[in-house]
């Protein structure tokens, strides 16, 4: 398939497609006229570079997941490289998990703090006589 075909059926644009290949992570072969020709590997490749991108991944995590399907896997994640970035992200993410959970209870602290202030003053300004 050409170059518009395989966007279209990826879901993406040629302009990303070509920054891929750029990246070295889309292999197209050229045709005797030039033109980038993709077979459906590619289209799985692609595939596997948008979710892993949509999940937070960046291009230099994706690749071991891409040449884990270059070697002849069915799934990208599947390869002791792949293994490792899963294991490294999913630690980030539980870091970022526990930072968010204290600043949570943060904010939780801070709001019982306010509205018990609030209720004391309020009730400090009805117990004054006038």
């Amino acid at each position: 398939m050409l170059i518009g075909e395989l966007a279209e059926r990826a879901g993406t644009s040629t302009r990303t497609l070509r920054y891929y290949e750029a990246q070295g992570l889309v292999r197209p072969r050229r045709s005797a006229n030039g033109y980038r020709v993709y077979d459906e590997a590619e289209l799985r490749v692609v595939h596997e570079i948008r979710a892993l991108l949509a999940v937070g991944f960046g291009l230099d995590d994706i690749r071991p997941f891409v040449a884990c399907l270059r070697a002849g896997h069915a799934s990208g994640d599947v390869c002791p490289d792949s293994v490792a970035v899963l294991r490294r992200k999913l630690a980030e993410v539980d870091a970022y998990l526990d930072r968010l959970g204290a600043v949570r209870r943060q904010l939780h602290d801070q709001l019982a703090q306010a509205i018990a202030y609030r209720e004391e003053t309020c009730l400090r300004k009805r117990e004054r006589p006038r």
